[in-house]
């Protein structure tokens, strides 16, 4: 009996042909990048929250309570927007 026969150079066998091997570290590149945009909208819109609540109390001289409602409604809008992205990706 003969060995069998080993595949060219390059080529792995358990992929068919015409298709891509997958690429080791690459294979959750979507979902890495998906929580990272959540990330990125969460700390955003408690920031916009925080600034505007400040500016708020700023200009009514109503502090803490601009910095306290901005908190709560960038933390709200942080949900809402969350929410909207997972339910895109599910």
């Amino acid at each position: 009996m003969s060995a069998p026969a080993k595949p060219p150079d390059g080529e792995n066998p358990d992929v068919p042909p015409g298709e891509r091997p997958k690429q080791p570290g690459f294979s959750n590149l979507a979902g890495v990048a998906a929580f990272a945009v959540m990330g990125t909208t969460i700390a955003t819109c408690i920031g916009v929250g925080v600034v505007v609540g400040l500016g708020v109390d700023s200009w009514l001289s109503t502090s803490p309570w601009g910095l306290f409602f901005g908190i709560v409604l960038g933390t709200v809008a942080a949900v809402v927007s969350v929410v909207k992205l997972v339910r895109r990706f599910l």
